[in-house]
């Protein structure tokens, strides 16, 4: 029988932190591209026309991206400071340990799938 354990071992929270660390790397390097798209600006400086508005749509789409991708990297560095205060894993729901599968897919949730699934 399997006692129910209440974190981590540090072993495991340290191969999390590496999951992540490399998430956010990946992250930040996705920022820089974004952040290079939007800083390039038309070299004509000309008449605006339809093709300028697919541009715009394109900068703005840009913009989304950069906001979601900084979120995300927030929420990656969020989980490593649980990793360091020893609570990485444990859903904030339920209080129980988020399955190790879950926190490899979505590695900044803070909830378990049960938990996640009953708010709807």
């Amino acid at each position: 029988m399997e006692t129910t354990r209440h974190r981590y071992s540090d072993t495991e929270l340290k191969a999390f932190k590496t999951l992540i660390e490399n998430k956010i790397i990946a992250a930040k390097e996705e920022m820089v591209h974004l952040s290079t798209t939007l800083s390039q600006s038309d070299p004509d400086g000309g008449f605006h026309t339809l093709e300028d508005g697919a541009a715009t749509l394109e900068k703005e789409t840009n913009h989304q991206m950069a906001g979601r991708q900084k979120k995300f990297i927030e929420q990656l560095e969020a989980a490593l400071g649980r990793i360091a205060n020893k609570t990485y894993g444990i859903c904030r729901t339920s209080g129980k340990l988020i399955q190790k599968e879950r926190l490899m897919a979505v590695p900044h949730t803070t909830q378990s799938m049960e938990a996640k699934m009953s708010q709807h």
